[in-house]
């Protein structure tokens, strides 16, 4: 897909899942891809497939977590259209012998927060001071930031508490920066997606709602940033549905999905 106004993108997490899935759905001629992600290989094999669809590409391996190797990287690529902070890490992703142990152990709990909250700060941040040097386009625009949040974010749950509080720390960031930096001309947008097809969602137990896969996602994310929209939700009725849930007693929510949970982990597990 060609977007004239996105020449130069740069996106963490690009390796696999949404960030590569959006690498890919952007790939095109005259297009110039900074691809960074942990896993050399998978990193290589999603340049060689946008190179085929024509862009220019280079690829970085390094880990989000490390401020002064990803602020290094982000000024060293010079202009920067769009910059998408997709790299993180989920429930299971981390401590999967002890994915559904409640309460989370303290080495999940710091390595979703640092992994979540700390590698997008080190990616949006960095970007935000390069785009301040940029002139404006036709649009007025220096450029756009994206970052992905979650339905997660939304809600409560004591089943995910770590995942759930930080990318509500990542949707309330981008959303609240987003008005004192767009006098600026740059677009900040926090992505609250719901179950998207991924190696990190395979990796779950538990049945998925709207599960959708990552092309079509990667399509409404840059819709939606090339909307210059604040948040950028799908699927609606699982927002809408997160908002209403949110709403309800705590407690009540605990009574009702945790005994469910709990006895689908242990016919899991059996099976």
């Amino acid at each position: 897909m060609r977007y004239t106004e996105l020449n130069s993108i740069l996106i963490t997490g690009a390796s696999s899942g949404i960030g590569r899935a959006v690498a890919l759905y952007l790939a095109a001629p005259r297009v110039r891809l900074y691809l960074g992600g942990r896993n050399q290989n998978a990193l290589m094999q999603v340049a060689d497939e946008c190179i085929r669809r024509g862009a220019v590409v280079e690829t970085k391996t390094l880990d989000v977590c490390d401020q002064q190797e990803m602020e290094e990287w982000v000024y060293s690529v010079g202009q920067l259209d769009f910059v998408l902070a997709s790299a993180g890490v989920s429930i299971g992703t981390t401590d999967q012998s002890a994915e559904h142990n409640l309460p989370e152990s303290a080495y999940r709990v710091r390595q979703i927060m640092q992994t979540n909250i700390d590698g997008v700060l080190n990616t949006v941040l960095p970007a935000i001071e390069v785009m301040k040097q940029q002139n404006r386009n036709g649009e007025n625009i220096r450029g756009r930031i994206a970052a992905i949040a979650s339905v997660a974010g939304l809600v409560n749950s004591a089943w995910a508490p770590s995942y759930c509080a930080s990318k509500a720390a990542v949707d309330r960031f981008m959303v609240s920066s987003g008005g004192g930096l767009e006098r600026l001309g740059i677009y900040l947008s926090s992505i609250c997606c719901g179950f998207i097809r991924t190696p990190m969602t395979a990796k779950h137990k538990f049945v998925m709602p709207g599960l959708m896969s990552s092309d079509k996602a990667a399509k409404l994310i840059v819709q939606g940033v090339l909307d210059n929209k604040r948040r950028v939700i799908f699927p609606v009725w699982m927002i809408i549905l997160a908002r209403v849930i949110d709403l309800l007693p705590v407690r009540l929510l605990e009574r009702l999905y945790l005994p469910y949970l709990q006895k689908k982990i242990i016919k899991d597990d059996k099976s």
